[in-house]
């Protein structure tokens, strides 16, 4: 595959999420995904429904729409999906042109596959999806891209989202697996990913509820709260 499949470039916007929460960014979302979480807020990228949205762009291309999107307004670019870590070379030849006019690249993937490109994300978040995802952590891949991306130097951290108490007793086991990553962040889920209008007061109150977990609990005091600020702020809105 020479190009990206590319489901859609919005921005400049505001992430919402992980180890760059309030950072003024481009979002280039990819299709396809090798899971089927649940609760997924983007399943629309791997179960079909827009497919015809999926048009296969050179790294020039998708470029070119960031900066016919954002002109000079933004210096940073999100790549999500989906799981944009199902890509090789295109993706690779995409975070060199960024990096060459002087954008920063950020990633999120859930540690499934590994890409000798992440040895070039200046911010990784590595967010290994918990039992109510319906989905299976591959340990042993987990582990090889935890200890790469730390033989390298890249700057990474784990996130994990949780909805109920055996998520939370998942991120403790992801947590104490990895003593050496640095950066560690727990977010509560959006299980209202399909409701209209104001969805704040239900995730203040799921912050609320991660607070006391992450206040009472010992394995969590070198562990950050993180909120969907964007969710937060837009409701469910996309491409915000």
């Amino acid at each position: 595959m020479s190009k990206i499949p590319v489901l859609e470039t919005f921005g400049p916007t505001i992430q919402g999420e992980g180890m760059v929460v309030g950072r003024k960014t481009m979002f280039v979302r990819t299709a396809g995904c090798d899971y089927q979480c649940v609760w997924c807020d983007s399943a629309y990228t791997w179960n079909g429904s827009e497919k015809h949205r999926t048009r296969m762009l050179s790294p020039e291309e998708v470029m070119d729409e960031l900066v016919a999107l954002g002109g000079n307004r933004f210096n940073h670019v999100t790549i999500t999906g989906g799981n944009p870590a199902l890509i090789g070379d295109p993706m690779r030849r995409f975070i060199n042109l960024c990096h060459q006019q002087g954008h920063k690249v950020g990633l999120e993937t859930q540690g499934s596959r590994m890409q000798d490109w992440f040895f070039d994300i200046d911010d990784l978040t590595l967010s290994p999806k918990p039992p109510s995802s319906k989905m299976e952590t591959n340990w042993d891949t987990l582990d090889r891209i935890v200890h790469e991306l730390t033989g390298h130097s890249v700057n990474f951290s784990l996130k994990i989202v949780v909805f109920d108490n055996e998520d939370v007793e998942y991120a403790k086991s992801v947590f104490a697996r990895y003593p050496d990553v640095a950066q560690k962040y727990v977010q509560p889920g959006n299980a209202h990913t399909d409701a209209s209008g104001n969805i704040s007061a239900y995730l203040l109150e799921r912050l609320e509820w991660l607070f006391g977990v992450v206040i009472s609990d010992a394995a969590f005091n070198s562990v950050r709260v993180l909120p969907q600020l964007h969710a937060m702020v837009w409701s469910n809105e996309r491409e915000r």
